[in-house]
């Protein structure tokens, strides 16, 4: 197992999340390729691991604290780590500590680079990206947000401690027609194919939609509502990780238009 920088031979596999055999992952468009590209240019750190046979096993993406969607100073955040689970692709290569070294290479990095420390968010269930596995690999809680959990770990004693950036506020719907609200970054694949389900769903019904997207990929937008991927339809929020389907958001939307006056 080797842990690389990437590179462009690589950049492919990693914007579709190393499941590039996934008919899914090809329908999140180019949204995670504008993203790493526009912040690769504020210090968006990539790394990867190879495997025995050149194939791209796991990934670990960072970025200086002040570009990210949490508030701190002179510290990395990680957006994710992420190892091909799947039996389709380059198969199932969990439980096998390549999270630990994607991990500890990125934290040697940042401590070369001058940082003061790693900040990251895990969830408090036990689904993907658990708070837990940091804790276990010496991280401390920093902060809540319902079921999200911030933690970080301290390479100075002066690193001040990260904060979530709380919720500013939330869409309103428009009189007289369903008001579709996405609010759409770029870094999860995930997450971008819903926003392209949505989009493509609301071409279909434009004459009852009013749809307006939010790009927080622009920090300032980020800022202004504290929203970093969401849709919201009629000011409801509706949850798109994991992406729901087209049926699925297709019905959202019929039996809104349906109560429509």
């Amino acid at each position: 197992m080797e842990i690389i920088d990437i590179t462009d031979e690589y950049k492919c596999t990693y914007c579709h999340c190393l499941e590039e055999w996934s008919p899914e992952m090809k329908e999140s468009g180019e949204l995670k390729t504008k993203w790493y590209e526009k912040n690769k240019e504020v210090g968006l750190r990539v790394k990867l691991a190879k495997n025995e046979q050149n194939k791209i096993v796991g990934m670990i993406q960072y970025i200086p604290i002040e570009y990210a969607p949490v508030s701190g100073k002179n510290l990395y955040y990680i957006y994710c780590i992420w190892v091909h689970g799947n039996t389709e692709g380059v198969g199932n290569n969990q439980n096998k500590s390549i999270g630990t070294k994607l991990l500890e290479a990125a934290e040697s990095d940042v401590k070369n680079l001058g940082g003061r420390g790693v900040a990251a968010w895990g969830l408090l269930l036990p689904f993907f990206m658990q708070s837990k596995w940091y804790k276990k690999k010496g991280y401390k809680t920093a902060d809540r947000q319902g079921i999200m959990e911030l933690v970080w770990k301290q390479f100075d004693q002066t690193a001040e401690k990260p904060m979530f950036i709380k919720r500013v506020k939330k869409p309103t719907r428009v009189k007289g027609k369903v008001t579709v609200t996405v609010f759409q970054n770029g870094w999860c694949p995930e997450q971008n194919v819903a926003h392209e389900r949505v989009k493509l769903i609301c071409e279909k019904y434009k004459e009852k939609i009013d749809y307006v997207v939010f790009d927080t990929s622009n920090r300032e937008t980020f800022l202004e509502w504290g929203i970093l991927d969401g849709l919201y339809i009629n000011g409801k929020e509706v949850s798109i990780t994991p992406a729901p389907s087209y049926e699925v958001i297709e019905k959202l939307l019929i039996k809104a238009i349906k109560k429509l006056p």
